[in-house]
């Protein structure tokens, strides 16, 4: 009843509370000017034999051998590299919108095989591709390990955080720029995080009251088309106007969402509930099992000790009211109902799902 409570009072609080102003910026991102990821694949050396078991992931022995024959090194036909210090890693990064060739970004290296740890090493030289298949950044450096493994002869191991996934700040160069509709176009597009029609109204209302009618229509209820300068620089001057633009975006609709897996209820200020009775309680049998000795009476002849089962059976049903909801029941009224009876977060979830089956909740019911 704890859990509920607490939830449902910070709810009330946020629904007390006036809808405040908010930024066009924490609304709506621009069209096209986004991240990109980029994946790549390398070996990271000079590991204290954590590396992968070559017997066991064989990529590793022919990335090895690969790359020695580019560096000139020939490893002799039939012969396959068993090092410890080596493993196979992938390598992650997001590739920041505007990024420009020379610019250094962080990089991602995680275990591809079966290394136990990829503390000390240094992640060799790995081109790190987009979706296109084509070369964005090249990663290289010094890992940073938070994790921590240590293994003893008798198969006793002790593991802290995850040292088969570094972090190399700074660690890829960026070779090649993404191409964006910033520079040349007339006409931005901002997307709403939120598509909502009454908020994309607000948004082209604000819009051409601050910088004039016109300027802004909307293309849907997630979309407003916004005109701009073509020069990039006055572009630039332009979207730091356009992004500081306040306004009270459209409230959300009435939503009761229920997370099955950890009981956790989340109801909006705007559901109702329609004239509806409700009753709940639970049954529980209790069933004990208990032996007992029987044995014959004092010189009785024939008789034999025996164990004998005794069984006990007892049923306790819950003292639950049944409660009434009146028309146009807000969120406070149906908290304090609930709480009354003394439901737990599972019985407000089955309380819900009964009240939508029977057509007394005004609310979209989300089960995630």
């Amino acid at each position: 009843m704890k859990t509920i409570s607490m939830t449902i009072l910070l709810l009330l609080g946020l629904a007390a509370t006036a809808v405040q102003a908010e930024r066009i910026k924490d609304l709506a991102s621009v069209a096209g000017v986004r991240e990109n990821q980029l994946v790549g694949y390398g070996l990271v050396v000079g590991l204290d034999g954590t590396g992968d078991k070559t017997s066991q992931t064989q990529f590793t022995a022919q990335s090895l051998k690969s790359m020695l024959a580019q560096l000139g090194v020939v490893v002799p036909p039939g012969v396959n590299p068993k090092p410890k210090n080596v493993a196979a890693v992938m390598i992650s990064t997001s590739l920041p919108p505007f990024a420009k060739p020379g610019q250094m970004i962080d990089v991602t290296v995680s275990s591809l095989g079966n290394a136990k740890s990829l503390r000390g090493g240094t992640l060799l030289m790995a081109p790190l591709k987009g979706a296109d298949g084509k070369i964005y950044a090249i990663a290289q450096g010094n890992l940073i390990v938070g994790g921590l493994g240590v293994e003893g002869r008798d198969g006793s191991k002790v593991t802290v955080n995850i040292p088969s996934v570094g972090r190399i700040p700074n660690g890829a160069t960026v070779e090649r720029t993404v191409a964006s509709p910033f520079a040349n176009a007339n006409k931005l597009v901002l997307n709403l995080h939120n598509a909502d029609f009454t908020t994309a109204h607000r948004v082209v209302k604000a819009i051409n009251t601050v910088i004039g009618q016109g300027t802004a229509k909307a293309l849907d209820g997630g979309s407003i088309e916004v005109r701009a300068p073509v020069d990039p620089s006055q572009k630039v001057g332009f979207l730091s106007i356009l992004e500081n633009i306040t306004l009270e975006p459209g409230e959300a609709p009435a939503r009761v969402v229920i997370n099955s897996r950890t009981g956790t209820v989340v109801i909006g200020s705007h559901v109702r509930v329609t004239p509806a009775a409700v009753a709940h309680g639970s049954l529980m049998v209790t069933i004990s099992e208990q032996t007992a000795v029987s044995q014959p009476t004092p010189f009785s002849r024939g008789g034999n000790t025996e164990v004998v089962p005794q069984s006990s059976v007892q049923v306790t049903q819950e003292d639950a009211r049944m409660f009434l909801f009146e028309p146009g029941v807000k969120l406070n009224d149906i908290v304090q109902a609930v709480n009354q009876v003394g439901a737990a977060p599972g019985d407000l979830v089955a309380i819900l799902e009964a009240l939508k089956e029977a057509g007394a909740l005004r609310a979209e019911l989300i089960v995630i």
